[in-house]
């Protein structure tokens, strides 16, 4: 069985030893179920021309899930310079001056207006083209390792899902089986039935003719029958056991077959004539519901 969850976590970390831009980072992954894939990416300042590559590398491995992939990314220490934010440098001095004409007072001093919180701030030092390219190499390598990690736990969880739904589609093939083999749908128990339905109109005085009766009884007896629902039920139940054992993204298909239990399943049970094929196609009913909700989480 090689179904897969869409839910999953994975991480690395790691550490760009890469000149000016060295520094150590960690990714982290979280994926929850989607009908498409959907990813979003959270990076820190100066990363942001990575996303195209990211993007490919886990649509790459990932069809189906929400992903969210954060990166942090800590740079060495010696490495930031500080920068002034001149539109808070500009706010500041206009405000200053609006003041200071107001009260005639001196203008501050230069290292005074620098400690007013945002107009002096920490940058980061511009490294050299080459240096930020080897960083991103690492960086890239680290992502492949923490999908690696979401893979292998999504296909984790993928076998412990596939194993509830071989046993859900053991227990629908079981209520099929039971219900094919219920007395009622014998010929003899069908012709018993209507026969003493006919009698009983026959009886009570109807002026309908008894041949007419006789033939609208046995046009009854034919769309009351099963057998076609039935047949659909084993050609779905070997459908939904051959993906369950097959390669590749399974999910939409299985939540379509789920859709198609559901519909047999009901006209089973609103042709039933017998207690017990309807108890039957109800506790399946509750089986499928189960089944297809366990089929959301696979890709």
């Amino acid at each position: 069985m090689t179904l897969q969850s869409m839910t999953g976590f994975g991480r690395s970390q790691g550490r760009a030893d890469s000149g000016a831009a060295s520094g150590t980072f960690v990714w982290e992954l979280r994926s929850v179920n989607s009908k498409g894939l959907e990813i979003r990416f959270r990076f820190p300042t100066g990363f942001e021309s990575l996303e195209s590559e990211c993007r490919r590398l886990l649509g790459s491995r990932l069809s189906r899930g929400n992903v969210q992939a954060t990166l942090n990314f800590e740079r060495e220490t010696g490495g930031s310079v500080p920068i002034v934010n001149e539109a808070a440098l500009s706010a500041v001095l206009a405000a200053i001056e609006r003041i200071g004409q107001r009260l005639g007072s001196p203008p501050p001093r230069a290292e005074l207006v620098l400690q007013i919180k945002g107009v002096l701030e920490n940058g980061e030092q511009e490294a050299p083209a080459g240096d930020i390219e080897a960083r991103n190499r690492v960086v890239l390598a680290g992502l492949d390792a923490a999908a690696e990690m979401l893979d292998q736990a999504r296909r984790n969880e993928g076998k412990a899902v596939a194993v509830a739904l071989l046993r859900q589609i053991d227990a629908i093939a079981g209520l099929v089986v039971a219900i094919e083999a219920d007395p009622s749908r014998s010929a003899d128990a069908i012709g018993k039935k209507l026969k003493g339905q006919l009698a009983q109109l026959l009886e009570d005085g109807s002026t309908l003719d008894p041949q007419r009766l006789h033939q609208e009884a046995a046009i009854l007896a034919t769309k009351s029958d099963l057998r076609e629902e039935i047949d659909r039920l084993h050609a779905h139940v070997a459908a939904a056991r051959e993906l369950l054992g097959g390669k590749g993204p399974a999910g939409r298909k299985l939540d379509f077959l789920a859709q198609e239990f559901n519909r047999e399943c009901n006209t089973i049970c609103s042709k039933s004539n017998a207690s017990a094929v309807t108890a039957s196609g109800l506790e399946m009913k509750v089986i499928i519901d189960q089944f297809r909700e366990q089929v959301q989480n696979i890709e």
